[in-house]
């Protein structure tokens, strides 16, 4: 397990020499285009949309919950690690979180506003739990046991298991550019759509994969790929996007370049107009294509590490500043003892409570 460490209270200390940069960096793409999280989020974007009282109530439960109640903004204890990266590689560093209660208690004594893992896990504890935290029931996961390993998501839960256990939304992922790309859209856009009709929320894991995307850089963090993946996903009514945060960006040109081939369509203003190189300004254009935030981008907080509280920081500044709606974080947390988890997940939230980091 990770050694314990006493958590600085700055913010700035975190963010090192970056600091001045990221919490003074003006975007390219100016803030008022965006629709941006406030205590109103509910009524103010969903509302007037096409879904129902019960959907309505679900999305006002997410975001009335923990330490960011109220403040349009999400924490979210993700674990459904244990299928996609295999129990052993997920909880051996902290063999704690092979009992699926402990993953449920991590959220409720991080203050988190909801819990997303597998059927399995919430459906172990649902009774003692299910009225205490809101529950997002992640339907589709890629295994790692078939010979040899494939990438694929599948589907490992129904809608209605997740209802019936007390879910205030469901999960899911997709591969967008994979050759099973196409099957996933379809799968989940049905559930996604029952999902609604048993007035549940929808949360879409908008992921690349392919081998072309890895070139002279990993393009499956490319802004403008990741943005047309979100666009993708709130076409089939996600009602919050998780993203991987962008570190590059010309993902296209690199495709294109790598197998001699024209591929997708783009336009060179994504590259002068829209976006820099600054992470803030790549994170902007995630959120802008999320309808111009009027649904949610979370980004996600990525693998453990020796930096984990410096990158989960840096990650949460980066989020909030660029308009999204806050943080989603895994390994980071439950991959170290349960009290500085509660702290990393505090330290995030920290963040978005802070009225010191404004939109740029």
């Amino acid at each position: 397990m990770t050694a314990t460490l006493s958590v600085p209270n700055s913010i700035e200390s975190w963010l090192g020499d970056e600091a001045e940069d990221l919490l003074t960096h003006q975007a390219k793409v100016p803030k008022d285009l965006l629709h941006l999280p406030g205590p109103d989020w509910v009524d103010r974007i969903f509302a007037q949309t096409d879904r129902s009282p019960q959907v309505l109530r679900s999305l006002q439960q997410l975001y009335s919950s923990g330490r960011l109640a109220n403040t349009g903004y999400l924490s979210i204890l993700p674990v459904d690690q244990g299928i996609e990266h295999s129990a052993a590689a997920s909880f051996a560093p902290n063999p704690i979180y092979f009992d699926s209660e402990n993953i449920i208690k991590l959220a409720i004594s991080a203050g988190c506003n909801a819990v997303a893992t597998t059927l399995g896990v919430l459906g172990s504890v649902s009774r003692k739990y299910a009225h205490k935290i809101p529950f997002i029931v992640k339907l589709n996961h890629n295994e790692l046991l078939t010979y040899p390993n494939q990438f694929d998501q599948i589907m490992f839960a129904t809608v209605e298991q997740a209802w019936n256990l007390g879910a205030t939304a469901v999960g899911a992922t997709i591969y967008f550019g994979s050759p099973e790309s196409t099957r996933q859209i379809q799968e989940v856009s049905q559930a996604f759509a029952l999902a609604h009709e048993y007035g549940m929320a929808t949360i879409l894991w908008c992921y690349l994969r392919n081998d072309i995307f890895k070139q002279d850089k990993d393009y499956h963090v490319a802004a403008d790929l990741t943005g047309q993946a979100n666009h993708l996903g709130v076409t089939i009514q996600a009602d919050i996007i998780k993203q991987k945060l962008p570190e590059c960006n010309h993902g296209y040109e690199a495709v294109a370049k790598a197998s001699g081939h024209s591929y997708g369509k783009t336009d060179k203003r994504v590259y002068s107009d829209l976006t820099t190189d600054h992470p803030i300004d790549l994170t902007r254009y995630q959120v802008l294509n999320c309808y111009a935030g009027r649904m949610g981008l979370i980004n996600s907080g990525g693998a453990s590490g020796k930096s984990d509280f410096a990158e989960a920081i840096r990650t949460a500044v980066i989020n909030k500043r660029a308009g999204g709606c806050g943080l989603i974080s895994g390994r980071k947390t439950f991959q170290r003892p349960f009290e500085e988890g509660v702290k990393l997940f505090h330290a995030i939230q920290d963040v978005y409570l802070s009225p010191e980091i404004s939109i740029a």
